[in-house]
This record gives C-alpha cells, sequence and structure tokens, in this order.
C-alpha cells in the first residue's frame, strides 16, 4: 500500500512560508523590503570589495525602500507599493499585516548603538508582524544576538542567513568570505536565543553538480538544532558573467563573441527574473519551491535553446530582436504561486520563438 503524502493547509506536500504564515497569523502575509544603511565586509575592504559574484549592486536590496528616508517613512512607501497588488478586502486592516525586512546588504554589520533604535522602530510600528534581517554568519556578534533576543520578546525576530553551499571550493569561488564552521556557530547561538533562523542556499554554483547541492540540502535538513526554514535560489551561469564584464569595462560589449554575449544576457535573466525579489509583489515576496524549480528550468531550457541557435551563427543581435528575454524576466509576476502548469506554456514560447529565428535566418 502507498503511504500517502502528507499535506499541508495550502495543500503543498512541503510547507511553504506562505502556508505557515497563514498557519501564524491567520491571515496573508506581506514583507516590505526596507533599507538599513549599512554596507558589507566584503565591500568596504574588510574580506573584500567586489561582494560575492551573486549579489547585485544593491546588495541583493534593489527593491528596498531607499535609506534617505525614516523607517517609519520607508514603510508607508512600501505599503503604498504593496496596496497596489492587495485586494480590497486585504486592506480593510493593516494591524499585524506586514514583516519589516532588512535586505540591502549586511544587516547587522553596525555597533549596536546604531541598530537599537533602526529595529526598534520598525518592530514597534503597529503594522509590523514581525523583523526580519538579511544577514551575514561572520557578522553576528554576541551583543547584536543579544539585542536580536530582547526584540524577540516584543515581536517574532527572524534571521535570514546567507550560506549558498556547504562546499569550501565553492565557497571561494563565490567569493562568500567565510568557513562552514562560523556558520554552524552562529546557528547555534541564534537558536540558543530562542530566535527563528532561516538560511539561504543557491542551486547551480559553479563546478557543484546535482550530488553537490543534494549534499547541502541534506546536510541542512539534519542540522541540530533545527533550523527554520530555506530559500532556495539559483546561479548558474554568473561566474563567467563576473569575468565578461571585466572585459567590458575596459573595451566595451561589442567584442565579444556572440555566446560571450549570450551568457551576459542570460545572466541577466537569472538576475532579474530569479535572484532578484521583489517583496512588494503579492506573488514574488513569498514563492513556492514548484515553482522556483519550474522558473530554473525554463531560463535553463531558454539558454540551451540560444546556444544552439548561436552554434548555427545567429547573433545576439538577431535573438534579442524576439523579446523572449523579456517575457522569461516577467514570468515570476505573470504565473501566479499557485498554477505551475502555466509555465508549459513558456516552453512553447521558447519552442516558437526557435523556429521563427530559424525560419527568418534560414
Amino acid at each position: 500500500m502507498n503511504e500517502r503524502k502528507r499535506m499541508y493547509s495550502d495543500g503543498r506536500p512541503y510547507y511553504s512560508l506562505n502556508a505557515w504564515l497563514k498557519d501564524t497569523f491567520g491571515r496573508k502575509i506581506y514583507k516590505l523590503a526596507l533599507d538599513g544603511g549599512m554596507t558589507c565586509p566584503n565591500r568596504d575592504g574588510t574580506l573584500g570589495t567586489g561582494g560575492c559574484i551573486f549579489c547585485s549592486h544593491g546588495g541583493s536590496g534593489d527593491f528596498a525602500e531607499p535609506r534617505h528616508t525614516s523607517v517609519t517613512e520607508q514603510i508607508n512607501a512600501a505599503k503604498a507599493s504593496v496596496h497596489r497588488k492587495m485586494k480590497e478586502t486585504e486592506t480593510q486592516s493593516e494591524e499585524g499585516r506586514y514583516i519589516a525586512y532588512f535586505q540591502s546588504y549586511t544587516n547587522t554589520y553596525a555597533p549596536v548603538s546604531y541598530l537599537r533604535p533602526l529595529f526598534t522602530e520598525a518592530i514597534r510600528h503597529p503594522e509590523i508582524a514581525a523583523l526580519s534581517i538579511g544577514t551575514r554568519p561572520d557578522c553576528m556578534p554576541d551583543e547584536v544576538i543579544s539585542l536580536l533576543k530582547e526584540l524577540n520578546t516584543i515581536k517574532p525576530v527572524w534571521v535570514e542567513l546567507g550560506l549558498q553551499t556547504i562546499h569550501e571550493e565553492t565557497a571561494k569561488i563565490i567569493r562568500r568570505g567565510y568557513p562552514l564552521p562560523v556558520f554552524s556557530d552562529t546557528v547555534r547561538q541564534l537558536k540558543s536565543a530562542g530566535l527563528t533562523v532561516i538560511v539561504h542556499v543557491i542551486l547551480g554554483l559553479p563546478g557543484e553538480s546535482r550530488e553537490d547541492m543534494l549534499a547541502t540540502v541534506h546536510w541542512l535538513a539534519s542540522f541540530s538544532p533545527a533550523i527554520d526554514g530555506i530559500k532556495l535560489q539559483m546561479l548558474h551561469i554568473l561566474n563567467q558573467e563576473s569575468s565578461l564584464m571585466e572585459i567590458v569595462k575596459l573595451i566595451g560589449s561589442d567584442v565579444l563573441p556572440d555566446d560571450q554575449k549570450l551568457i551576459l544576457e542570460i545572466a541577466r535573466v537569472i538576475r532579474l527574473g530569479f535572484l532578484q525579489q521583489n517583496a512588494f509583489h503579492k506573488d514574488d515576496t513569498c514563492v513556492p519551491l514548484k515553482k522556483q524549480f519550474r522558473m530554473m528550468e525554463t531560463i535553463l531550457y531558454l539558454y540551451g535553446k540560444c546556444r544552439a541557435l548561436i552554434s548555427m551563427g545567429m547573433p545576439m543581435s538577431v535573438l534579442k530582436e524576439e523579446k523572449i528575454f523579456e517575457r522569461i524576466i516577467a514570468m515570476k509576476y505573470d504565473v501566479p504561486n499557485d498554477k505551475p502548469e502555466l509555465f508549459d506554456a513558456y516552453k512553447k514560447q521558447i519552442d516558437d520563438f526557435y523556429q521563427a529565428v530559424m525560419e527568418r535566418n534560414a
């Protein structure tokens, strides 16, 4: 007899963030991306200056509100963006509707005297249900953990740590800047303080096989004390993009062969269409695992078809005439989280794009 799979409140066989939030708070909760005005030891020269290879110029917080305004002003501006995506019935009661998400750069990379008023203003806002802080495990001194433990008595505090991989060789390639034991020690300290820990993992890092990626996931699944959540992201060719951009800065992109121009274009699709999260969007603020995998499959399918066309002598200028790259970037908004079957239509669009290029340039 087949064992019946466990299904959660949203009908999925895994516990998604959306389901957990509804079970915990009894309603739909939205993340508001905020900017704490900090930098990162991988950018200010302490560890490096270029940042991790997957991080955007905005410190992975490209949708966050600008720091030149106060936390309360940022929250109000972010709410206005979210309201455009919410149903009218959802805006009738604002109290406890949002998560204050400090997303840009490393949001514990400052003294407690700076962090306390910043986080306190956010967590005491009546419309904030929880505080979420994106940071690095090597930027969690004891006094900061004590502060977060104190704030956790007011409202829930989450710490989102960028691990990306358990493999040290890969960590060097992506310029992560800290060894695995630092992550392990920090997680244990955070859990001992009663804090919620969410770990960011990137699939498809340079040189990693499917087995390497599964090893990272299995290691996290068996970690003790248990972590509270995993956020999966994808990176496949951004390391190549990093090297190519150095050439582009010196002599421009026109000199690159078309296969390298394709790498830059697909890297742009990955950054904008997959890695960058828009916390103001009702679907993109929390994307189910199944949708993430379908998005990854679609981008890689496009890359494969484009490589085939380039190998047959089609120039990138011709490929970009079809606007297929922009359509794939927009799919995370255009495909609702509960309708992953719609990704089949994108595969057909890519096939149609491939056939159209072939016919017009035969």
